[in-house]
């Protein structure tokens, strides 16, 4: 019964985490501008895959999906490196309107029967900014959040639209290939474009102030400076290796799709939509037991089942391949899907700085896009080999072998983050420091140093030049003006942010009255954070005024 309990509350919680996302206004339209991308592209999978096959064959799916996915790897850390140096609200709207464009060519290249290589060409086309936009999405929705459990549930509820994304398009476009022809789903993939742009242009938020002034864009040193911070994080580099192995059963999965409906269960071409749609009933099914997570300490443990997730399943259709299994084993890769986008999307945000975090998952769109290409290209080989089955359980057997070597490290990233999270919640009891999104209060307890007073040590002193602004963690502290007591500062408590914000010498004496732990942050991370965002300036200055009003008042 205590398990249940726990279990509801969980459910509560991420519920009521998941309802307030959307209650958002600004969130809302970003949550809403993503689920239309998403429902546009998997129909253009299907799509796509239809026009390849009644072209040539399963090998065909397997070319175009290469072919598709290669520019777009290339491209894509290129790409985002300029995500990275203007908004990223303007980049998902061109993102938009480029698609709609291309695809809506498509559409008329399709009803005008012309050769189908035009239809890839344009595919490629829109595919290529595609790969930009989920970076400069995941880098946008920190921006909009406030604290590490709200990128959570933001992070859960964006899985939820994109597991409905993954049931939808799917059936919206088996629906209309059942009715009519391919160039229905590719008009339909276009208005879903222009829909997400519109949302996007709504969208209203304060982008993240910089240490350092903008130099100029130069988008290969950009790309370079983005690639040497990400080798440097050996926790993202193995995050970013095991997205690699899912993405190569997800390329394996396209070419699956295909050719189990229609030639191993003997289902059709809409058969190829109502599989691919299983994975939208697991995905969602998935992101709505997700919301039991918001709030978790162990998010790399559970994308690391996600992720063996992604394999297993298919090696279990190649050892019984029926279809109602096969679309059981299908619902379960999807609700694997909803575990790996919820700690992907939640876990890089707190791992990377804010100036580099849309050319992290641009790296990591590249990668799953050569892995996706490397996984649609070697299937169809793997199926002469081996037969369907056999090529199956081959491709399905490598992520749960990948995530059990990597099963320690990701069990040790999530005890360093969990021992963050405690900083960050202190941090969040200071009023200046409140207002901050997450990726930026993130960002400052990457940078707070522990520091350890004995009591009658002087932290800071009145006149010296201040470097540093402090929060109290346990025991208390003397403020002291011109020797006399004006109070003491307990928990919670903060101090020194007058001669940082100011630029004066230190204007009071703070002196440790009991044992203190401190967490101290630089000037550099502390003054360009605070009064790079309005609301956290406004609390700042209000703060400052006060105490420089009361000492003013105060006799000599």
């Amino acid at each position: 019964m205590a398990v249940i309990g726990a279990v509801g509350r969980h459910l509560a919680e991420g519920g009521a985490a998941l309802a307030s996302n959307f209650r958002r206004p600004d969130l809302r339209r970003a949550q809403l501008a993503f689920g239309s991308t998403y429902a546009s592209e998997w129909c253009l999978t299907v799509a796509l895959g239809v026009v390849a096959f009644r072209d040539g064959g399963a090998t065909a799916v397997g070319i175009v999906a290469l072919i598709r996915m290669l520019p777009s790897a290339l491209i894509a850390p290129f790409a985002t490196a300029v995500a990275d140096r203007v908004r990223r609200d303007r980049v998902l709207i061109w993102i938009g309107v480029i698609r709609a464009a291309a695809l809506g060519a498509a559409a008329v290249v399709i009803a005008v029967d012309m050769s189908a290589v035009f239809v890839y060409v344009l595919a490629v086309i829109a595919t290529i900014p595609f790969t930009a936009f989920r970076p400069a999405h995941s880098a946008l929705l920190p921006a909009l959040c406030e604290t590490p459990t709200e990128l959570t549930a933001a992070n859960a509820s964006r899985g939820l639209l994109d597991s409905a994304s993954i049931l939808v398009g799917p059936l919206l476009a088996a629906l209309l290939l059942d009715i009519s022809d391919p160039e229905a789903v590719f008009v339909l993939i276009a208005g879903l474009s222009l829909w997400s742009a519109l949302l996007v242009s709504l969208i209203d938020y304060e982008p993240a102030p910089r240490e350092t002034p903008p130099a100029p864009i130069r988008i290969a040193a950009d790309t370079a400076d983005g690639l040497r911070t990400i080798a440097a994080h050996s926790d993202v580099t193995m995050l970013l290796g095991l997205a690699a192995v899912q993405a190569l059963s997800r390329g394996a999965l396209s070419v699956f799709t295909v050719v189990v409906a229609i030639e191993l269960l003997e289902t059709g071409e809409p058969g190829v939509g109502v599989l691919t749609a299983a994975v939208g009933v697991g995905a969602l099914v998935g992101s709505l037991g997700a919301s039991v997570l918001v709030g978790s300490r162990r998010l790399a443990a559970y994308t690391g089942v996600g992720i063996a997730l992604w394999g297993a399943p298919l090696a279990v259709i190649g050892v019984f391949p029926a279809e109602l299994l096969a679309l059981v084993m299908l619902a379960i890769v999807g609700a694997g899907n909803a575990l790996v986008d919820l700690g992907y999307f939640t876990l890089f945000p707190r791992l990377m700085p804010d100036e580099v975090l849309a050319r992290v998952f641009g790296a990591l769109e590249s990668l799953v896009a050569l892995a996706v290409g490397l996984g649609s290209i070697i299937t169809p080989l793997l199926i002469h080999l081996f037969g369907i089955r056999g090529a199956l359980v081959a491709i399905g057997l490598i992520a749960p072998a990948v995530v059990a070597l990597a099963w320690s490290r990701l069990v040790k990233l999530d005890e360093g983050l969990g021992a963050r999270a405690d900083i960050i919640e202190r941090l969040r009891q200071v009023a200046m420091l409140r207002p901050l999104p997450v990726s930026t209060i993130e960002h400052l307890a990457r940078n707070v140093r522990e520091e350890s007073v004995e009591p009658g040590e002087t932290v800071i002193e009145q006149g010296q030049a201040g470097d540093r602004f402090y929060v109290i963690v346990a025991g208390e502290a003397e403020v002291r003006e011109n020797g006399r007591l004006l109070r003491v500062l307990s928990d919670g408590d903060s101090f020194g942010e007058i001669a940082l914000l100011r630029e004066v010498p230190r204007t009071m004496t703070v002196r440790a009255r009991t044992r203190l732990a401190l967490y101290a942050l630089d000037h550099r991370h502390f003054v360009p954070t605070v009064s790079g965002y309005s609301e956290s300036a406004a609390e700042a200055e209000a703060v400052v005024e006060t105490r420089l009003a009361a000492s003013a008042a105060r006799p000599v």
